[in-house]
């Protein structure tokens, strides 16, 4: 075989994750220099509408852009580059990674000593320095998926038996031979490839890197896990790990390698299991974000309920003019009917928004306390007592203050209840570039104390205007002195060696959250562990269509547009290019899937709903708008967001209410 003109090939299929993407090449690009022979290097990008592209154009000139027009999954994806790779070594790279400075050096060396090695994976830790298990893993048998579904996996990760899904009974800082390469780092040999094939692109997302790790065994090469070298992987930026998608896709994923790969009675088996534990999965997710979200409601239910109970008892026995128990009614039917009223009024005036204030629980409770006064007075089976509902009010409002009041004194030690407890923060880097992170967190209104900044060497100490807080060899100290929160780096002082050596070895206790600031970047990216998503600060303007008290009007016009559209559907639907979707996006709004009008084109910051309809739907214009335009439309309704702007819209495209949204 001819010798190769490119020792490797690094591969990024990115969707929508920019920030992250540039901190990956930045440090990509520090590791091809050091690689020492030529290399080459694709990002795929999925049809990202949050800058990706541009960003890379303007940044990376060297890397290959190929951009897709839609979103064919991570296999089609990372084969697009594949076919046309020329590298003796390809890697496939996740795009919210960093690599050390002698990561792709370190691994060719190893893959040349190693000729019979296949693919090699390395050890990857989260974005708070903490091993990640799925660095090395084993195949997914029957028996392993068992044992990792119920949870036995967990519960004896060391065990040779049931820890078999992530080999934690194998020392994580020698060498191993493995059975399955982890996709978000996956260094292959470009012959190995040639003979077993290319991503099945059966598989949308999860599942390829298992299937394609046991073709390469299969094809008579070994997988090795390499802990010569790091990576940061911050793990749960793409998909949340609880959600119900999440466990769907991951666990078919599973069925679709059991069937191509075992022995039909084995396969059915699998398949069976598998299903069994979606279901199991799903409902488990389901519960734990329902549990989760409702957890402070419940909570205040009950003070609520039990101090109704306390104070019905007392009316009863020292007050009631004629000394008789109120009957059962009160407590079973109209007492959780009150609770409702007040909670519901708390809610809608902000009472569970941070940071908490009094004075919204005030309104709230206040509010539903006339509201329940009034409509007594028209149900007389249920007019029981007007002292016990004003007193249930006055009870009402000190419950949800004193639980507020209690859970923030066993946080942060004070009674402080309406203010935001600012995060200690210190910069380690220059003086120059830690005045760079304070613009930047200034500018974004990020809720921060800068304690100071600490520097990467001792000459910047005397050189710099400002006085530092110490060196990096003192950080433990500055850490506890100064009882810090979070560390900043800086990624043009320091190399990602460096800055992955610090997670590793500073102590967690207290714990410290980490973030970087990646080289000639404006955001601050990290993550506080592995199942969290990366999170990051930027230069973003302020969009009033996620401010909570927006959120909650939007919702509430959603569901209030969507039970009249219903009502009026025997009239409406006839307006519909499409009638069938009519009635399914009613549906779908009122159980909150989807929204009437949102962003279909530009990426919203956070996780919501999906939109039926644009804001640049409601222009009339002779030419077709461009992608451009829709997003810039879209980003101004977010800006100025007003419930009256839905209604607007919803008028303009009285027609097209059935869409696929």
């Amino acid at each position: 075989m001819p010798p190769y003109s490119v020792k490797l090939s690094v591969v990024i299929v990115n969707y929508n994750v920019c920030y992250f993407l540039e901190q990956a090449l930045l440090s990509v690009r520090r590791a091809v220099d050091k690689l020492g022979a030529p290399a080459e290097v694709f990002v795929v990008d999925n049809n990202s509408v949050d800058g990706s592209v541009a960003m890379v154009r303007a940044r990376f000139p060297e890397v290959i852009l190929i951009e897709n027009k839609d979103n064919p999954g991570f296999s089609k994806a990372n084969n697009q580059a594949l076919r046309v790779a020329t590298g003796q070594y390809v890697l496939l790279l996740n795009p919210d990674t960093v690599v050390e400075e002698d990561t792709f050096r370190a691994c060719c060396d190893f893959m040349d000593q190693h000729p019979d090695a296949g693919g090699l994976g390395v050890k990857m830790l989260d974005g708070q320095g903490k091993f990640l298990p799925e660095s090395k893993r084993g195949l997914p048998t029957p028996a392993v998926a068992f044992y990792k579904i119920f949870g036995l996996a967990s519960l004896f990760p060391k065990s040779r038996t049931f820890g078999r899904y992530h080999l934690g009974y194998l020392d994580k800082d020698q060498t191993h031979e493995i059975e399955v390469l982890s996709g978000a780092f996956m260094l292959m040999r470009q012959a190995a490839l040639a003979q077993v094939g290319l991503l099945d692109e059966d598989y949308f997302m999860y599942g390829e890197d298992i299937d394609l790790s046991y073709r390469l065994t299969q094809g008579g090469w070994k997988n090795y896990y390499f802990p010569g070298t790091r990576i940061i992987h911050y793990k749960g930026e793409s998909t949340k790990r609880t959600s119900v998608n999440y466990v769907f896709v991951f666990y078919r994923a599973m069925v679709i390698f059991a069937r191509k790969h075992f022995a039909p009675q084995r396969a059915g088996t699998f398949s069976l299991l598998i299903n069994l534990a979606i279901w199991l999965r799903a409902g488990m997710a389901v519960g734990q974000r329902l549990l989760l979200q409702a957890a402070p409601v419940l909570l205040d239910a009950a003070l609520i309920y039990g101090g109704m109970y306390f104070l019905k008892s007392y009316w009863e026995q020292n007050h009631k003019y004629v000394r008789t128990d109120y009957p059962p009614e009160f407590m079973l039917a109209a007492v959780p009917a009150y609770i409702v009223v007040w909670l519901t009024s708390a809610y809608f005036s902000g009472a569970y928004d941070q940071p908490t204030k009094t004075g919204r629980i005030v309104r709230g409770i206040f509010l539903g306390t006339v509201l329940i006064s009034a409509v007594s007075n028209f149900l007389d089976a249920y007019r029981f007592s007007k002292a016990l509902i004003i007193l249930g009010g006055a009870w009402s409002i000190a419950a949800l203050v004193g639980r507020r009041l209690a859970l923030h004194f066993w946080r942060y030690r004070d009674l402080r209840l309406n203010e935001r407890r600012q995060k200690n923060v210190a910069i380690v880097g220059s003086a120059t570039e830690s005045r760079r992170v304070r613009q930047l967190l200034e500018t974004a209104a990020v809720q921060a104390r800068i304690i100071g900044y600490v520097t990467p060497a001792a000459a910047e100490a005397e050189t710099s205007i400002d006085e530092p807080l110490g060196e990096v060899r003192q950080l433990d100290d500055i850490i506890r002195i100064y009882a810090l929160d979070e560390l900043i780096f800086c990624g043009k002082d320091l190399s990602a060696s460096q800055i992955i050596a610090l997670m590793v070895e500073l102590p967690q206790d207290p714990p410290v959250a980490y973030k970087i600031l990646p080289e000639d970047s404006e955001y601050i990216i990290g993550s506080s562990s592995k199942d969290a998503p990366g999170d990051y600060y930027a230069l973003d303007i302020a969009l009033n269509l996620y401010r909570p008290q927006q959120a909650r009007n939007k919702r509430l016009l959603d569901v209030l547009l969507s039970v009249l559209l219903l009502l009026g559907s025997p009239l409406v639907v006839w307006l519909q290019k499409d009638k069938t979707g009519f009635l399914r996006n009613c549906l779908r709004v009122l159980g909150g899937s989807r929204t009437w009008v949102g962003l279909r084109h530009a990426a919203p910051p956070r996780r919501s709903a999906r939109a039926i309809l644009s804001p640049a739907d409601a222009v009339r214009a002779d030419a077709a708008l461009t992608e451009a335009t829709r997003r810039r439309l879209e980003l101004l309704y977010a800006k100025d967001y007003e419930p009256s702007t839905d209604l607007s819209i919803l008028l303009h495209c009285l027609r097209e209410l059935g869409r696929q949204g």
